[in-house]
């Protein structure tokens, strides 16, 4: 069975989302960060950067939380994708990573960066339901949890961006995000 390691309130519960989305049977290893787990030799062995998250299915292990959606998508997602199909998911879940996050959570630069990045943003969800048209995607999941890490983690006014609110209430409002980053896994 795979496992999905993590610890409280980390960005395992964006890979915990997309698992519950899939319906893919795993196991929570819960790791004490304070207690400092993720340093141990045990999980170093994983990942040897002492972040989470990490999975392994079977004999394979893979950290970092966009490698991991993306390799669940590949493995469990059922859908056919081309090569500039696979490359647009890409886009998203490192877009999520590399651009969108730290644009939101970097307080020197989000006051330029909200408006650049977030505006884009409304207008695709002004036009479809999900960046990739009318399917919940991986796309969904990665921009989907840092634009819902914003009202956990900081009290940013986004009424200017009614689209990107409405998305990110229809996401909050899925059952596997329920299960996941809607109770504060």
């Amino acid at each position: 069975m795979l496992k999905l390691y993590g610890g409280a309130r980390s960005r395992a519960s964006i890979v915990h989302w997309y698992l519950e989305e899939l319906g893919v049977p795993y196991e929570f290893v819960k790791l004490d960060m304070q207690a400092g787990e993720h340093l141990q030799p045990a999980y170093l062995a994983i990942n040897p950067v002492g972040k989470v998250p990490a999975i392994v299915d079977e004999d394979f292990q893979l950290w970092e939380s966009g490698a991991i959606l993306l390799y669940l998508a590949d493995k469990y997602a059922k859908i056919s994708l081309s090569l500039q199909e696979r490359a647009v998911f890409s886009q998203w879940v490192l877009f999520a990573n590399a651009t969108l996050g730290p644009g939101i959570f970097v307080e020197a630069s989000r006051e330029r960066e909200i408006p650049r990045l977030l505006t884009p943003l409304n207008e695709i969800f002004s036009k479809q339901p999900f960046l990739l048209g009318n399917e919940f995607t991986v796309a969904d999941v990665a921009v989907g949890s840092v634009l819902n890490y914003i009202p956990i983690m900081l009290k940013l006014d986004l009424s200017s961006y009614p689209a990107v609110l409405n998305y990110m209430k229809e996401l909050s409002e899925r059952p596997a995000f329920q299960k996941s980053i809607g109770k504060g896994a």
